[in-house]
């Protein structure tokens, strides 16, 4: 894709020039903006020694969907190195045991319209609002684009990690690490399930309205489903957890607060659909609609509001709300 300093043929059209019905040939030619991420991403070199001869022939066929030839140019421009620093050529033979950085690049990288904000930061973490449609890390057409990218051009803090994950399409809090010695402890609040998330979701409502106050407890069992993005309820032992109460309607819509107590993919989303109210504006479920440009003015209605946990360095109880809701 960088071939020809990134310029590309976009199309050829022929004309007669009028003169023995000669051609002349019109060549345009078009840039292709290439997002390159500032930030590394990284791979181990965990194969045995002797199936790939050099690191570069390790990354083509450990990332069959980028083009061998693109490898081979990021050596060359030197962005593939060891964490050290040391630069990695194309024939840089295979070690095993290192890590591996590379730098993620793709073509025309949409640039997210929202803002993010800084809600709390410490010497340890710092939590910040995700808007909507923006993705918290690096992948498919985003490099730049996402939260955790943002935050640390912003801060200059470059290593900032993200603790857990929320779905592009929603919005709301996320916590980050920037301490490596605390880290630990702090991905300890998620693995251990001490740490409180409350949500925000609209659903609307036709014939069965729910009335204000009325709440529920959803245990059941969450597995994949087709396409494997997708989350389906099975028969089988529980094994998601959320409690939800209704605390606002009207004619055509109704607020709810959930309170996710484990954290399956989609877990909210499913637990919502299983009440028959799916959240607003949902692309995934109860259908699965195809897929398409983003549409701004109908941002999925599900918003991470708050994380309350007892911070596991100072012991002070922490309660960090957003303080925006969503409304009818």
């Amino acid at each position: 894709a960088d071939f020809l300093g990134g310029w590309r043929k976009a199309f050829k059209s022929q004309q007669t020039n009028g003169r023995g019905g000669g051609e002349l040939v019109t060549i345009s030619i078009l840039r292709v903006t290439m997002s390159r991420s500032a930030y590394p991403s990284k791979v181990n070199l965990s194969v045995n020694l002797g199936q790939y001869a050099t690191v570069v022939d390790f990354l083509i066929a450990r990332f069959p969907a980028i083009a061998a030839e693109q490898w081979h140019q990021r050596a060359d421009a030197g962005y593939l190195h060891y964490e050290d620093g040391s630069l990695i050529a194309s024939n840089t033979p295979y070690l095993k045991g290192p890590w591996v950085y590379y730098y993620r690049e793709v073509e025309q990288e949409p640039e997210i319209p929202f803002d993010e904000e800084i809600v709390y930061q410490d010497e340890h973490i710092l939590v910040a609002y995700k808007p909507h449609f923006l993705p918290v890390m690096p992948g498919g057409n985003y490099v730049n684009q996402c939260l955790q990218n943002r935050l640390r051009k912003r801060t200059g803090i470059d290593d900032l990690i993200a603790l857990h994950r929320l779905d592009r399409e929603t919005a709301g809090l996320l916590m980050f690490s920037h301490n490596r010695e605390s880290r630990p402890l702090y991905h300890r609040l998620f693995s251990d399930k001490t740490l409180q998330k409350s949500y925000q979701a609209i659903s609307a409502v036709t014939d069965e309205k729910p009335e204000v106050g009325q709440s529920w407890q959803i245990k059941n069992r969450l597995v994949k489903s087709d396409p494997a993005f997708l989350m389906q309820v099975a028969e089988g032992e529980a094994n998601s957890h959320s409690e939800i109460r209704c605390v606002q309607s009207n004619n055509t819509r109704a607020l709810f607060e959930l309170q996710p107590v484990t954290g399956k993919t989609h877990q909210l989303r499913v637990h919502m659909l299983s009440l028959g109210w799916p959240i607003l504006y949902d692309r995934f479920y109860p259908l699965l609609k195809p897929k398409n440009t983003d549409v701004y003015d109908q941002p999925l209605q599900l918003l991470a509001k708050g994380l309350r946990f007892i911070d596991p360095v100072s012991g002070e109880q922490r309660d960090i709300q957003w303080s925006q809701n969503l409304t009818l």
